[in-house]
Formats: C-alpha cells, sequence, structure tokens
C-alpha cells in the first residue's frame, strides 16, 4: 500500500473535509517524515517500523484522527479538553486542522507507546 492508496481515499472526500485532512496528512508528515503511508481498516494511516501510530478518516459531520491505541488521549487530558473523543477516535471540525503542536504530543505518546 502506498501514497497513492491515500490520495484516492482523499479524492473521494468532499471539501472542506479533503482540503483539511491534507493539512493533517502533511502536519503528520513533517514530524515523522520517515513513516509508510498505508490505508488500514478502510482509512488512510501512518506506520513506522511495522507498528501503526496514527490515522485518519471523514464523517459526514466531523473529521477524527485515530491513534491506533485505546491509551494515548487519556495521557494528554489537558490538551484534548476542547475536543470530543472516545478512547480511540478523536473527532476534530471539518475545516479546522489539528494543531502542529497537538499532532506532535499526540505522536509522541503512541510512538513511546509502540516503541519507535
Amino acid at each position: 500500500m502506498s501514497h497513492h492508496e491515500v490520495d484516492a481515499y482523499l479524492a473521494k472526500v468532499g471539501e472542506p473535509h479533503r482540503s483539511t485532512l491534507q493539512a493533517l496528512r502533511q502536519t503528520i508528515h513533517q514530524i515523522v517524515p520517515q513513516a509508510e503511508e498505508v490505508i488500514s481498516y478502510g482509512m488512510p494511516g501512518f506506520r513506522l517500523e511495522g507498528k501503526m501510530i496514527c490515522g485518519f478518516t471523514a464523517f459526514k459531520s466531523h473529521l477524527a484522527y485515530m491513534p491506533h491505541s485505546g491509551s494515548v488521549f487519556s495521557q494528554l487530558p489537558t490538551e484534548l479538553k476542547a475536543y470530543k473523543w472516545t478512547p480511540g477516535s478523536l473527532h476534530f471540525p471539518v475545516d479546522r486542522p489539528l494543531p502542529k503542536s497537538l499532532v506532535k504530543k499526540l505522536i509522541a505518546v503512541r510512538r513511546k507507546q509502540a516503541g519507535v
């Protein structure tokens, strides 16, 4: 699987969802440029040393960041107080990407958990 499949996924997503997810994708690339883009569980994701570290998807009324771990968000309660989330999905607006500083923290927690 490759970035071409992620391109194909995003091509099917309407605006403003697509632009917002594309911004998140670029942010993740900046933070972990060595990560491999994949489609996992039907959604774009990023794998590092064979381990999933994050992903994202679009829903009708919101977008979601997926940490591929049920214990990432609970470690960042202050940073996530403005968002709705479940253990496996952080919801954010269709027209406002997650801040890079928050994505860095989310990925750092997941990388530590995954040992990558």
